[in-house]
C-alpha cells in the first residue's frame, strides 16, 4: 500500500454569477487548501476491478463512488486494465462544504498516475478530473486559486497571509444540489476580478463572502449561531464554506485558534479543527 494525503478546502469567497443553459452555474471563487486530510492508501492488485473500502462509513458502490470512478477514468484513459485496492480513512466531514470527495478523487488520479508511471501532466489529469466533479481540478492544481466557470478555470493567487482557520462542522449534511435549487439569483454579474493580496489578515476578512450562505442558513439557523460563536471566541471573520454546513473562522494567532477549536468541539455533534492554509 502507498499512502497519500487528500486535503480539505475552504471557499474564502463564492459568488454565483448566473445559471447556465446546461443547468450548472457560473461561479467566481477564491479557494484554498487547508491542513485537514483524508488518508488514502492504494495498491495495484492481481485481477481487474476497483475495490474501495472506508471503515466506519458506508460508501456508494460502482459509479456512485467518486474514488472508484476516478481510478476507472484514469485507467480507461491510459488504456489499461489493472486491479486497484483503495482504502480511505475519512477525517474530512462528509457533505460539509470542504470538498472531501473531490479531494479524494483528485488524490486517486495523481496517486495512480505516479504509481503506474503513466506520465499524464497535471493539465491532463485536470481534464479527466472535471468530468468527475467541478472541484476536482482545483485539488490537482495544488495552489490557492481564483476559480471561474463551474470551478474548472483556475488562476493562481499569491500573497495570502500566514494565519489559522478554525473549521466547525455542526453535524449537518447539506445537499449541494438542494442549495442551488433554492438559490434565487437577481441578475448576472461580470464585474468580479481576481483579488490581490499583500499578506495581511484584514485583506482575507474583507473578501469573505458566500452567495450560498443565506440559503443554507435559512434552513439551518445553526450556521449563523456557529459564526457568532467563532467571532465571540476571537475570530476576525467567519464564513460558511461552499454549500455548508461547515463554518470557518479566521484567526491570526495559533494559540487562540486551537483554544477556539477545543471550545467549539465540546458541543454535542460538533467537530472542530484548527488548521493552517496549504500554500505550496
Amino acid at each position: 500500500m502507498t499512502t497519500f494525503l487528500a486535503p480539505a478546502k475552504i471557499n474564502l469567497c463564492l459568488h454565483v454569477l448566473r445559471r447556465r443553459e446546461d443547468g450548472y452555474h457560473d461561479l467566481a471563487m477564491l479557494m484554498q487548501r487547508v491542513s485537514l486530510y483524508d488518508q488514502i492508501e492504494m495498491a495495484i492488485v492481481e485481477g481487474p476491478g476497483i475495490r474501495v473500502r472506508c471503515d466506519g462509513l458506508t460508501l456508494p458502490a460502482g459509479q456512485g463512488n467518486i474514488a472508484a470512478r476516478a481510478a476507472e477514468a484514469l485507467l480507461r484513459r491510459a488504456g489499461m486494465s489493472r486491479g486497484v485496492e483503495i482504502v480511505i480513512e475519512k477525517n474530512i466531514p462528509v457533505a460539509a462544504g470542504l470538498g472531501g470527495g473531490s479531494s479524494d478523487a483528485a488524490t486517486v488520479l495523481m496517486g495512480l498516475n505516479q504509481m503506474l508511471e503513466l506520465g499524464f501532466s497535471p493539465a491532463q489529469l485536470m481534464e479527466t478530473g472535471v468530468k468527475l466533479g467541478a472541484d476536482v481540478p482545483f485539488f490537482i492544481f495544488r495552489h490557492a486559486a481564483w476559480a471561474t466557470g463551474i470551478g474548472e478555470n483556475l488562476e493562481r493567487v499569491v500573497g495570502l497571509p500566514p494565519l489559522w482557520y478554525v473549521l466547525v462542522n455542526p453535524g449537518l449534511e447539506v445537499s449541494t444540489a438542494w442549495v442551488y435549487q433554492n438559490l434565487r439569483l437577481t441578475s448576472g454579474r461580470d464585474d468580479l476580478r481576481i483579488p490581490r493580496f499583500s499578506g495581511t489578515v484584514e485583506e482575507i476578512v474583507n473578501v469573505l463572502h458566500n452567495d450560498l450562505e443565506n440559503v443554507t442558513a435559512a434552513r439551518f439557523p445553526l450556521i449563523g449561531q456557529v459564526k457568532r460563536q467563532l467571532i465571540d471566541l476571537g475570530a476576525e471573520g467567519a464564513l460558511m464554506s461552499g454549500s455548508g454546513s461547515t463554518v470557518f473562522g479566521v484567526f491570526s494567532n495559533g494559540d487562540r485558534a486551537r483554544a477556539a477549536a477545543e471550545e467549539m468541539g465540546r458541543q454535542p455533534g460538533f467537530r472542530a479543527f484548527a488548521v493552517k492554509p496549504i500554500n505550496d
